[in-house]
């Protein structure tokens, strides 16, 4: 088949709102896009009124495409690439109708592209990036991404709903149009700081509260509430700190210098300068597609169709079903060589690691830890949680010895300064120490301080420390915990391990069954079932 450079490539897209096809041109790695548009008359998006527009604009466009294709030079179409999923069913069905029909009509394969990757691989593909870290944020979509053993592993996610439809039911409360983003944008730019909720697990989010929050902040119990331009303000402050802040623990875990941005969230000018801002302050690069490759469109998908058809990743007619709730980490990567893994090391020097928020340099026999003032933070927001996690670590640290759980001794806290120290434990983080019985003790650990109830918030394999000579397993860095008695909660932490664990080895799954295993020989059986619940809810769907 050649390689990606030498083919054509026709795709639709057809997930939500664009009715979208497009011409890949492998030969001058061009590509045509043409797309329609479905704007709701109010609410958000109606999947009855979508497909709608779908079976009335798809053919079109496709057709457009096509006779484009024919005019512009006399090669002939080498593949049909469609998105499968995931989307609204409808749509989703009518995209894949229309590429079957095109497929048999010029008797070429037929390429099922997930249409999440495609917003990842769009990046990497225009970045020219090796292996970076992807940030997706869409309507519907809210997750970050990184390669490992030939798929793309869920570093982290929303715990409840997409980011862009997070805001549209914000927007929808104060009375505007779809779509709510754009909107909320403009209005920001003329507010100032409101203080909402800032939810971060691990590399896991939430919006909920941050949205109950906002529409409480606008009109509480019928009074004449904040100014609606600084409630904008906060949110877009918030909501994309957070996805900034896990976008930056996702590259201190895997260890990686680069980062692309995906969705049609991403248009947004706030969050390409807070994401910016974070890769340049850690020494990372940062890439966001011009605006047609981040909304929807059917660019993306021609382009990893492309890819996937040189790779000879094609579907038979007959196997082509869509897929509503089709996860990027289910998709076999064939187009990529598993040498292109993310090296897993932290950026230090001989006694200096750089994480995700803090400096950590080694000191003899102590660790001094500062929290530094991220600069892509609002000042307020930012000052709030560097104070607010230092004390929550130096207490938890504490309230875990207690519980009988190894962790270092704090010598020192200055609140002033965000900056604590502890005693130094450890030979390495569990990341150079993965194994059986590493894995087990750290889930033994957990259950045990659930059992106190409180939670670690981020036990990370970067936040684990491991002792060789006396085989200490030691937790650290509890700055994103705290007290509960939620199974929920609890369960999160080893949610959070699992994911970190899926980014960060090859052996993901054998680990996490094994800490499983052994939470459940400490722990609350609940937790566990609630574990099970949270891996099956399907969410960023």
């Amino acid at each position: 088949m050649g390689s990606a450079s030498d083919v054509r490539v026709l795709g639709i897209e057809g997930t939500a709102w664009a009715a979208s096809a497009a011409l890949y041109d492998g030969a001058t790695d061009s590509v045509h896009i043409e797309t329609e548009a479905y704007q709701p008359e109010s609410g958000g998006l109606h999947p009855r009124e979508a497909a709608e527009h779908m079976a009335e604009h798809l053919p079109k466009v496709a057709e457009s495409v096509l006779e484009r294709a024919r005019n512009e030079r006399d090669q002939p179409i080498d593949a049909v690439a469609f998105s499968r999923g995931p989307g609204l069913g409808p749509c989703l069905r009518l995209a894949g109708t229309t590429a079957r029909a095109l497929a048999q009509r010029l008797d070429v394969p037929l390429v099922g592209v997930n249409h999440m990757v495609a917003h990842l691989e769009i990046g990497r593909h225009l970045s020219g990036f090796s292996s970076p870290v992807c940030l997706n944020a869409s309507g519907a979509n809210a997750h970050i991404l990184g390669y490992r053993n030939g798929r793309y592993r869920v570093l982290g996610e929303t715990m409840d709903t997409g980011v862009g439809n997070a805001i549209d039911k914000f927007t929808r409360h104060v009375g505007w149009s779809h779509p709510g983003g754009p909107k909320v944008e403009e209005a920001a730019a003329n507010g100032s700081y409101v203080d909402l909720p800032y939810v971060v697990k691990g590399m896991d989010f939430s919006f909920s509260g941050i949205m109950s929050a906002a529409k409480d902040a606008v009109d509480t119990d019928g009074q004449s509430g904040a100014p609606v331009e600084d409630v904008c303000h906060g949110l877009q402050e918030n909501i994309f700190a957070m996805l900034t802040e896990v976008a930056e623990r996702a590259l201190s875990l895997t260890g990686s210098s680069e980062l692309v941005l995906g969705g049609g969230v991403g248009q947004n000018q706030r969050l390409q300068s807070m994401l910016a801002s974070m890769c340049e302050q850690r020494g990372a690069d940062f890439f966001a597609p011009e605006n047609r490759f981040l909304r929807d469109n059917a660019g993306m998908i021609a382009v990893l169709g492309a890819k996937m058809y040189a790779a000879g990743d094609t579907v038979a007619i007959d196997d082509s079903g869509i897929d509503s709730n089709f996860r990027p980490d289910e998709v076999p990567v064939t187009w990529r060589d598993d040498d292109e893994t993310v090296a897993v090391a932290p950026i230090q020097t001989a006694e200096t690691v750089t994480g995700a928020e803090a400096t950590v340099r080694q000191d003899g026999d102590k660790i001094i830890k500062r929290r530094n003032p991220r600069e892509y933070r609002h000042p307020t927001l930012d000052e709030q949680l560097r104070k607010r996690r230092t004390r929550q670590e130096a207490r938890l640290t504490q309230a875990a010895r207690k519980a009988g759980v190894p962790t270092p001794l704090v010598r020192d806290v200055d609140l002033a300064k965000t900056t604590l120290v502890f005693q130094h434990v450890g030979d390495r983080d569990l990341r150079a120490a993965l194994g059986t019985d590493t894995v087990e003790t750290t889930a033994r650990h957990l259950a045990r301080i659930h059992q106190h109830g409180f939670v670690h918030g981020d036990p990370t394999t970067r936040n684990v420390r491991v002792d060789d000579a006396s085989e200490t397993v030691f937790l650290i860095d509890f700055g994103l915990g705290y007290h509960t008695d939620a199974p929920e909660d609890h369960a999160m932490d080893l949610h959070v391990l699992a994911q970190s664990l899926a980014g960060t080895t090859d052996d993901a799954n054998r680990l996490t069954e094994a800490a499983t295993r052994a939470y459940g020989t400490v722990g609350d059986a609940a937790v566990i079932d609630q574990l099970d619940e949270i891996e099956g809810r399907g969410r960023y769907q």
